[in-house]
């Protein structure tokens, strides 16, 4: 079952359970969604965004709320920061799970030696290939410096 479908039952049981704010959220992932499908049938790709994208959407969605989240509970609004929490909650069900940094390590060694990369100007590659095979799955922002590191070394 694709990332869609799921995210559709997934709204259909919040509204039979009457779950407004799981159902609030995976709206706002629905409308996320359909923004991105629109924009890609504008660009001439008429069956919308593919999976990797999706991953990518929920991805985005997640980090803004871990941000909104600490600022929230920084200026002490602590029932905002809860409500943030909860909607990461909804989220994270549909991103695949994260790997630890010893399995991250892991794919960039493999990924390196995929690639054939010996120097930092072939990060690009690296990095492509990363995404390619687990789009969800990791931080990039923290997997690049990995990357650089053992070009670099």
């Amino acid at each position: 079952m694709d990332l869609r479908t799921k995210i559709s039952a997934a709204m259909k049981q919040a509204m039979k359970e009457k779950d407004a704010v799981r159902l609030s959220t995976l709206r706002l992932i629905n409308a996320a969604i359909k923004d991105k499908d629109i924009d890609a049938r504008a660009a001439g790709q008429d069956d919308g965004v593919g999976e990797a994208e999706v991953l990518s959407i929920l991805g985005k969605m997640s980090k803004q709320r871990v941000e909104s989240a600490r600022t929230y509970e920084e200026g002490g609004r602590l029932d905002l920061a809860e409500r943030e929490l909860g909607e990461i909650s909804v989220i994270e069900e549909f991103l695949p799970q994260q790997l630890d940094e010893a399995a991250s390590a892991k794919a960039v060694d493999a990924a390196i030696a995929e690639v054939g990369a010996d120097n930092i100007r072939d990060m690009g590659k690296v990095m492509g290939v990363l995404k390619a095979k687990y789009m969800g799955q990791m931080d990039f922002g923290s997997v690049g410096p990995m990357v650089k590191d053992r070009l670099c070394g």
